[in-house]
């Protein structure tokens, strides 16, 4: 479509990794295996909690949101960046990259919200045992759960929103291996300061709500474990969120490097890189963390081979 002397971009090229031929060959296979670990070890996970009743309980209902969401997280990125590496037409539709964008902006505030829910879970658990039970519910557990979602679908129609009501006329060649919002918003005619600005806001907002619980409930959680006198029982107490802990420092520590620093040392290529980590590889690493550190996970998955060896 034509505007004065302008053209109406259509469809946008992903430039990806800049390397050369041999390498993006090694790069896929290496970012495969990632991704099938990732879709194994999540839907192992999920349905590990599903079919043992020891893992029926408030905590792992919310590992089975997170891993359900790391599940799509991935999905959504991973398999479009796989054919990046190995497709000379590296296009992607105004459509398509409009849809890509609209759910990594759910996932990721959703990963983001489901964090913050599971640690209050453990901040009850921990400094209020006898009433976890009557406060922790099942149907606070889906309340919880929905509003979680609620927020990550109204916070991503608003970037979504924001971004692709841009005017794109310009350069069309997408500087990422997805469709991300900053290097998006890059590419408008308009003046997108206000549109930046906006995003940065909605990131913020959610960053810090989700942010403070997690502070908040680890303050009283640390405070709880230092008055257990018994060693044993600080370090059995502190097991219990050590999953947790882990995945809350690996998510929000790429988040720190994405978005606060200077946007004077704003790199692309930066970008590029803690994005890989924060869509590709946190989702593999999830289910291996509290695979690896959990008891009752490990004792559930030994059981689960035990049953199938048998």
């Amino acid at each position: 479509m034509e505007r004065g002397n302008q053209t109406t971009v259509t469809e946008f090229i992903l430039l990806g990794f800049a390397t050369s031929r041999d390498l993006q060959i090694i790069l896929f296979v290496m970012f495969l295996l990632v991704y099938i670990t990732s879709v194994l070890g999540n839907i192992s996970m999920i349905a590990l909690i599903q079919i043992d009743s020891r893992l029926h309980s408030p905590m792992y209902y919310f590992l089975t949101n997170l891993s359900f969401t790391d599940l799509c997280y991935s999905t959504v990125i991973t398999p479009r960046m796989l054919e990046g590496f190995i497709s000379d037409t590296k296009a992607i539709s105004f459509l398509e990259c409009a849809v890509q964008l609209f759910f990594f902006g759910i996932l990721g505030v959703l990963e983001c919200l489901l964090l913050a829910v599971m640690a209050y879970d453990r901040y009850v658990a921990i400094c209020n045992p006898l009433l976890y039970t009557s406060i922790i519910n099942s149907r606070v557990c889906f309340r919880l759960v929905s509003l979680a979602f609620a927020g990550s679908v109204l916070s991503s129609v608003v970037m979504s929103a924001n971004t692709i009501s841009l005017t794109f006329c310009g350069p069309n060649k997408i500087n990422h291996f997805f469709c991300n919002f900053l290097p998006l918003i890059q590419l408008s005619c308009n003046d997108a300061t206000g549109r930046v600005i906006g995003l940065l806001i909605v990131v913020i907002a959610v960053g810090f709500v989700s942010f403070s619980t997690i502070l908040i409930s680890y303050v009283y959680i640390l405070s709880t474990i230092l008055r257990i006198r018994s060693t044993t029982g600080r370090s059995k107490t502190f097991s219990t969120c050590a999953s947790h802990l882990t995945v809350v420092c690996l998510f929000y520590g790429t988040g720190l490097i994405m978005y606060v620093q200077p946007s004077t040392s704003y790199s692309q290529e930066q970008d590029k890189a803690v994005s890989v980590f924060y869509t590709v590889l946190i989702p593999m690493l999830n289910p291996l963390i509290y695979s690896l550190r959990n008891k009752e996970v490990k004792q559930a998955l030994r059981k689960a081979m035990y049953r199938k060896g048998g």
